[in-house]
């Protein structure tokens, strides 16, 4: 069997959709062959690898441009690991947060708005005693953030989480804080460090922030819409 060259972005929302429902089913090593990918052994230094295996296989084109995957589309893709419960094992990285840039933002016009606004989501097996190889893709689900029942709940966070950056309180904030979205440190380094406004006003050096889904928000998703319990 040859390899598949990586497909041309999808032209519509129902061709993408189609697309994910085609690869629904299968396994990881199989969509790694066709597209000559090497499966790693484990996922804990390639935590974006199964996400990247998917947008090579949808046909996304972003990259790390802090665009929709499918710019085209106004389509995030997002794959959410699932235990054998059935609910995603870990909180969804949205993007990352723009602490010296939140000046005039509002969650109309906000970077997570942007990501969420209509997302692909792709569960995958993520058992721990399963091989990454061996883990199955799940049933795609085409969601729309503003038309989900806690939207307002986002969105309340984002305003409260973002006005106390503003406020210089940004050091303050836990993974506590936010009934669906987080805000946590993301750092390659130590050293790698953002300025933003402290307590005092002045702008002081922090370390890079990210924005979260908790996986109990996922999971509300999920349960609405493949019927798997509440949360």
């Amino acid at each position: 069997m040859f390899p598949t060259a990586p497909p041309n972005p999808p032209a519509s929302e129902a061709e993408l959709l189609a697309r994910a429902r085609r690869v629904a089913g299968r396994r990881l090593a199989d969509l790694a062959k066709e597209h000559l990918v090497r499966v790693p052994r484990s996922l804990r230094s390639h935590k974006g690898w199964v996400g990247n295996m998917l947008e090579v296989a949808l046909g996304a084109r972003a990259g790390s441009k802090p665009v929709p995957d499918f710019e085209h589309l106004g389509v995030e893709l997002k794959s959410l690991p699932i235990g054998d419960n059935g609910r995603p094992r870990e909180s969804t990285f949205v993007c990352v947060a723009p602490v010296d840039q939140l000046h005039g933002l509002t969650w109309e016009t906000s970077h997570v708005r942007r990501k969420l606004h209509k997302v692909l989501w792709v569960p995958v097996q993520a058992a721990p005693g399963v091989p990454i190889g061996e883990r199955r893709v799940g049933t795609p689900l085409l969601w729309c953030c503003d038309e989900d029942p806690d939207a307002d709940v986002l969105r309340a966070d984002w305003e409260d989480l973002t006005e106390q950056v503003r406020l210089g309180f940004i050091d303050d904030i836990t993974g506590h804080r936010g009934r669906a979205l987080q805000l946590r440190p993301k750092a390659l380094t130590s050293d790698d460090t953002r300025l933003t406004v402290g307590e005092d006003g002045w702008q002081v050096p922090t370390r890079p922030r990210g924005f979260y889904l908790r996986a109990s928000f996922t999971a509300g998703i999920l349960a609405r819409h493949y019927a798997l319990g509440g949360r």
